[in-house]
């Protein structure tokens, strides 16, 4: 593929000829394959309308004159348009207590576990894949009441910049999922159009970064729980083994892993042993 510089179309597509609105094998092939080298994420055929819809606002929005000038800004190593294309094709689906079953576990056992074994009421938890924030401050509303004057931290990582910026403000017009009694304790009507914020009790114990979860992980301490719900689907099952072994190695013994509904271990020959729904311990 040429790396000639292409100008912008300045205006709307409506002029544009159809046949630069297609997205070529060619093209379909290299934005799949930027895809997984960037991010790991498996695109197949099956999701080609998917890719075509997303990448097309991103032509738009840029007023381009279609996919092979989108590709050929993806290789400008200067246009910084790898980022957003990561983001854009990132599925960001996520709610309050979604998987509730997840959020009993973590209170009825979890936490028992870690008040009898962690002397030093110190506790970590990993949300890796936090998307928009939901996850992680369910989280910390499930803890927060319950483990008073422990060193509670949680880690909220993803890989989209976009959706990390939402979760950090921390602030959701929608708190569908959220139990009333949370819903008073941890959120505060803050405007006309009843958008609400979380409060400083549960903010404050999250951290929120930018992660990548095939590149190099700086955590050096090891974590009690760790979340990656819906996030091991978009994978090959190399890179899932690859990211498990991982994750073991980065729990306590007796930490717990969270995995999403539709994900399971099996097959994978670990090490972790299956305690609860979706729920694995080391």
């Amino acid at each position: 593929m040429t790396k000639a510089a292409v100008p912008l179309i300045f205006g709307n597509t409506q002029g544009y000829k159809l046949n630069s609105m297609r997205m070529k094998d060619a093209e379909f092939e290299y934005l799949t394959h930027l895809a997984f080298k960037q991010s790991g994420i498996v695109i197949s055929e099956a999701k080609r309308d998917m890719l075509y819809g997303r990448v097309m606002k991103r032509i738009r929005h840029l007023r381009l004159n279609g996919f092979v000038s989108y590709c050929q800004l993806l290789q400008d190593s200067y246009s910084g348009e790898v980022s957003e294309f990561i983001n854009a094709i990132t599925t960001n689906l996520t709610a309050f207590f979604r998987e509730d079953h997840h959020f009993d576990f973590l209170q009825k056992v979890a936490l028992p576990h870690f008040k009898r074994h962690n002397v030093d009421k110190k506790l970590r938890i990993w949300s890796a894949g936090c998307s928009t924030g939901q996850e992680p401050y369910s989280i910390a509303m499930s803890i927060e009441r319950k483990l008073q004057n422990w060193d509670a931290k949680i880690l909220a990582t993803d890989l989209d910049s976009d959706v990390l910026s939402l979760a950090h403000h921390g602030i959701y017009d929608d708190l569908s999922g959220i139990p009333v009694a949370y819903r008073s304790q941890y959120c505060s009507d803050i405007d006309k159009y009843h958008q609400y914020m979380m409060d400083t009790k549960i903010r404050q114990l999250i951290a929120f970064k930018q992660l990548n979860l095939l590149a190099v992980w700086p955590m050096t301490g090891r974590f009690d729980a760790i979340f990656c719900r819906n996030v091991l689907i978009y994978f090959n099952d190399e890179t899932k083994r690859a990211l498990v072994k991982r994750f073991y190695s980065l729990l306590k013994p007796g930490g717990y892993l969270f995995i999403g509904h539709s994900e399971s271990l099996q097959g994978f020959n670990t090490h972790f042993t299956l305690v609860g729904q979706t729920v694995y311990q080391r």
